[in-house]
């Protein structure tokens, strides 16, 4: 174990040192000189003043040197370099000072190591993902937005992979005016670029945020193309599945009661023809009223707004169908397609006395909140679990053994051709609230 001497210590016995040597030198002298005491302190200090300097110097200047190098690595520290390391040869205070200078050192090595790793990686996966980054923001004195950061995959879409860092994004993007009015939209939303079969679908995607006090934004562009005709065929297989289902459904008692009609007929059994006329029209009509939706459904026309009471609106649906109206209508009038919203709200009204709810417990509630109009139909059914919440606004996604699929898609279809949205959830206490959120 290294013997140990503190500073306190080893300055103690330097100083005490010096003055056994002064008094030493002070008696020898007045022995050689006695009665001349002023003789004697003048040579003492002669003698002793040097050699005190000397010797203090000896120990001051490796500390001062240590100083200068603690301040050197903590000038290399700040400038992001920890590769220094000191030592001190002494077992004193200052070789904790040390030790502890040291451990920093190699904590802060660690820490930049495994930092300039996790960038790496980062780098590696952002320049390797297949959707398109770009990070933008707005210098002082600039004239428009300058890309700071572009990963491999927006080069290759926007610059035929040349660096676009620096480049001012008007300058970039006038080669895709389509992404160009998606920006100008605001928010998130699916653009098209390309035209004939070159067709591509893209997402857009925009998040906000602060990097070193300057405003900054995060462009995100994902191409869907692959992934919507997958879907699209999907839907078509799913269609042609539900239509044959149906028509079979449908054709096959009509051939069997036609079939039973000319046995009756070549029988002379005519009493039963008007029954069995009577069921050929019944499911005749029911195909053809399935047949009507999906078309009505295909052929969605753009709204024709109009402006209309709300009071005027409320009553013509309550003339088809039961609800209770909850709270007080907006005093500003409808700006909407009668005829769709109508038709969306009556899918909604059905499908809510369809849900097991009681028809009493079937309200509407009209309201305006801040810019927009808020229309909720509550029920007290059964409710919905997860899985057929998130595929509820789907087309031709159905629990019901007769049911097509096509209510709710048709009510989102008419709510985002107004220009809203449509949401689902369960109530609490048991029940389902559907909302259609419309601007106002």
């Amino acid at each position: 174990m290294k013997f140990r001497l503190s500073l306190v210590t080893r300055w103690s016995a330097l100083v005490g040192t010096l003055l056994a040597v002064g008094i030493i030198i002070a008696l020898a002298l007045d022995h050689l000189l006695p009665g001349r005491p002023l003789a004697v302190l003048g040579i003492c200090l002669l003698c002793v003043v040097p050699i005190s300097i000397i010797t203090l110097r000896s120990q001051v200047q490796p500390i001062l040197s240590l100083f200068r190098a603690l301040e050197g690595t903590v000038t290399s520290y700040r400038d992001g370099d920890f590769s220094f390391s000191l030592h001190w040869p002494q077992n004193d205070e200052l070789s904790d000072l040390i030790a502890a200078h040291n451990a920093l050192g190699e904590v802060l090595r660690e820490q930049r190591l495994d930092l300039v790793q996790r960038e790496l990686l980062l780098d590696t996966m952002v320049q390797n993902t297949p959707v398109a980054m770009l990070l933008v923001t707005e210098p002082p004195g600039a004239a428009g937005r300058v890309i700071v950061y572009a990963n491999v995959a927006a080069r290759q879409l926007l610059f035929e992979g040349h660096k676009l860092d620096g480049h001012a994004l008007h300058d970039v993007l006038q080669k895709t005016p389509a992404l160009v009015e998606a920006l100008a939209r605001g928010g998130d939303g699916l653009f098209t670029a390309g035209d004939g079969e070159e067709e591509e679908v893209y997402h857009l995607a925009r998040r906000n945020f602060s990097l070193n006090g300057r405003r900054h934004e995060l462009l995100l562009l994902r191409q869907l193309t692959a992934e919507l005709r997958r879907q699209e065929v999907q839907t078509w297989k799913k269609v042609i599945r539900v239509i044959s289902h149906e028509l079979n459904n449908s054709l096959a008692p009509l051939a069997s009661l036609a079939h039973s009609g000319a046995e009756l007929v070549r029988r002379g059994q005519t009493e039963r023809l008007p029954q069995i006329l009577q069921t050929i029209g019944e499911r005749t009509r029911h195909l053809e009223s399935f047949i009507l939706g999906y078309a009505r459904f295909a052929k969605l026309p753009a709204p024709r707004l109009e402006t209309i009471a709300w009071a005027d609106f409320v009553a013509g649906l309550a003339g088809q169908v039961a609800f209770r109206l909850g709270g007080e209508l907006p005093e500003s009038p409808a700006h909407i397609d009668r005829a769709q919203m109508e038709q969306a709200l009556l899918n909604l009204l059905k499908n809510a006395h369809e849900s097991g709810s009681r028809p009493e417990d079937v309200e509407l509630h009209v309201r305006r909140v801040q810019d927009v109009v808020r229309i909720d139909v509550f029920d007290r059914g059964t409710g919905m679990n997860d899985a057929v919440l998130t595929n509820a606004l789907v087309p031709f996604y159905s629990t019901k053994r007769s049911g097509t699929g096509l209510g709710l898609a048709l009510a989102r279809e008419i709510a985002e051709a107004h220009g809203g949205r449509i949401t689902l959830g369960n109530r609490e206490g048991g029940g389902l609230a559907v909302t259609l959120i419309l601007p106002a």
